[in-house]
């Protein structure tokens, strides 16, 4: 018979390799998947989830508000449930995490939606249209204690972490400058020409710009902004070029543009040198003082409707990481920098004068 202390370390030992067994089984649990959406952002980034294992990632329904679109959808990606709903879509039990990449103007009900039912929630850029719903969103989630994150991607890229590195390390010294310009001919797009779709090159475009600067900047908030640009019969913006100005002689220039194809770079000078980052929104490398550094895609042998579209399993890595350790937000793309982002924006669209039904 055991003595007492003896049976004090087996039942340790018991506890120990049960708590490791549970540690062990929750990392290799899938994350199920619901894709609000059935648009072609919600295509790629369902494509990109092929990159990671089935054993972490699993798309167990879609909802469309037409259920052909819906139907189609799953049998194009093999995915089980269907819905003509999003309330359908937020009510179903199998589904952990909901990735909404509809229009921007729902971005905002449907998000509610979830966090009211329970899931965690993926929002593509922008979470919504201003810092209102932004504000109230975040706050929701919280209370909700679910997890919510802004798709932008782009933070989730490795490029992001050499980046950050470079500048710590001070290789570039004292950073005065950041220049970012994002724009392609898309004056044939619906949705960036219409306001009732929520149109306009600030809160399409401009938000990947937007946070390029909040980044450089540690999320500082710029003493004084300056926008001008050029709006469309609709009333949407055309084009918006902007100076941030921060203390210390710092400054950020963000271009956006929808008639014209822009250098799509971005530049941070400082008083010993520069970094470039080309496709800044989705880098594959980066050009150091010291030289270029790459960093190759995910292999996906998927079809995609967008450049580096593979680089949003990045993205649903990061998501499932936080969901899995408990945390409620990002460190990539935490709720404070969704906020400045927003009231940035809000900022720019009310100089150069453009309004949605949803301010």
């Amino acid at each position: 018979m055991l003595k007492p202390t003896l049976w004090y370390f087996y039942f340790l030992l018991c506890w120990l390799v049960v708590t490791m067994d549970l540690t062990t089984l929750t990392r290799q649990m899938a994350l199920r998947w619901g894709v609000a959406g059935a648009g072609k952002i919600s295509h790629d980034f369902v494509s990109a989830l092929r990159a990671l294992p089935e054993s972490e990632h699993v798309v167990v329904a879609v909802a469309a508000r037409e259920i052909t679109r819906a139907q189609n959808f799953s049998s194009l990606h093999n995915i089980k449930k269907a819905f003509d709903s999003y309330e359908k879509l937020a009510k179903d039990k199998d589904v952990d995490v909901v990735y909404i990449g509809t229009l921007h103007p729902q971005h905002f009900a449907i998000a509610k939606l979830m966090l009211n039912h329970g899931k965690h929630v993926l929002c593509e850029k922008p979470l919504t249209m201003n810092l209102k719903q932004t504000t109230e969103l975040i706050n929701l989630a919280k209370e909700k204690k679910l997890f919510l994150m802004e798709g932008i991607w782009s933070r989730c890229f490795p490029v992001y972490e050499v980046l950050k590195q470079e500048i710590d390390s001070g290789a570039i010294g004292e950073i005065h400058q950041v220049i970012v310009s994002f724009g392609f001919k898309l004056s044939d797009v619906q949705r960036l020409n219409i306001k009732s779709l929520g149109g306009g090159t600030v809160l399409d475009l401009g938000v990947y710009a937007i946070q390029f600067a909040c980044l450089i900047f540690n999320n500082e908030v710029p003493h004084t902004v300056q926008a001008v640009g050029c709006l469309n019969e609709e009333g949407v913006d055309l084009s918006v070029s902007a100076s941030l100005i921060y203390k210390g002689n710092r400054t950020a220039a963000v271009v956006t543009h929808s008639l014209v194809d822009l250098p799509n770079e971005a530049y941070v000078i400082g008083t010993k040198g520069t970094i470039k980052v080309p496709k800044f929104w989705c880098p594959t490398s980066i050009e150091l003082p010291s030289g270029t550094k790459s960093s190759p895609l995910p292999k996906c042998d998927q079809k995609f409707n967008f450049i580096n579209s593979a680089g949003l399993a990045y993205e649903a890595n990061e998501v499932r990481k936080c969901i899995l350790a408990g945390a409620l937000e990002s460190s990539k793309v935490p709720h404070n920098v969704s906020l400045l982002v927003a009231q940035l924006e809000d900022e720019m669209r009310k100089q150069v004068g453009v309004t949605y039904p949803e301010d």
